[in-house]
Order: structure tokens, then C-alpha cells, then sequence
């Protein structure tokens, strides 16, 4: 999509920081991080968000959540512990159409939702 955020961000159109990348995810630091450690993960493949995910796409999924694991131990949070969020919808907290996973690690995040 010519006009989504993310879709321009892997598409190296806008800088970003990248911290992983293969041929089916990019995944960079976000701009106003929520925790130490706070990563963005989108599929290559312009998704929208969870509604859109179908028995065709739904392997981006397994890529995403591949992804998080490693980049967790890429960057020490994997053994204490990390949050993997996704917000879908405006409801939901979503701002930017293109889906994606928020990492949030590197202090202890508590029982709450964020």
C-alpha cells in the first residue's frame, strides 16, 4: 500500500532502526518506546491487522511470533520474560493499519495490560 506507514518503513522509503530483518518480517525500534526494551514487528506483506488474517496469509503469524523469539534473545529479554502485544482495531488501540506485534521487555512489566 502506497500510503501505509510500515509498507513505507520496510520498503526503506522512512529511516527506522532496525533490529531484525528476514524475508518475511522486518522488525525495528519504536520511536516513543513504553519500555526499555520496545520493537515492532510487521509482516512484509501488507496485512491490516488480525480481522484480515485467513487461511492463506495466516502463516505470517508463525513468522511473526519466530521472530519475536529470536529477537528476545537477540537482545536479553528472553529469559526473564517479555510482553507480545497486538492491538487490533481503533478500539483495540490500533493507529496504524498495517499488522503488528509490540516486544516490550527489559523491566518488569507487572500484571497489567501495558
Amino acid at each position: 500500500m502506497s500510503d501505509c506507514l510500515f509498507c513505507k518503513i520496510i520498503n526503506k522509503e522512512i529511516p527506522s532502526t532496525a533490529v531484525y530483518e528476514d524475508d518475511k518480517v522486518y522488525a525495528f525500534k519504536d520511536i516513543n518506546p513504553a519500555a526499555p526494551v520496545h520493537i515492532l514487528i510487521v509482516p512484509k506483506k501488507h496485512i491490516a491487522n488480525v480481522n484480515e488474517i485467513n487461511e492463506t496469509n495466516s502463516d505470517c503469524l508463525i513468522d511473526i511470533h519466530i521472530a519475536a523469539q529470536k529477537i528476545a534473545k537477540q537482545l536479553g529479554i528472553a529469559e526473564k520474560g517479555f510482553r507480545l502485544i497486538n492491538n487490533c482495531g481503533s478500539d483495540g488501540g490500533q493507529t496504524i493499519f498495517h499488522l503488528h506485534y509490540h516486544i516490550l521487555g527489559g523491566k518488569d512489566l507487572g500484571p497489567g495490560l501495558l
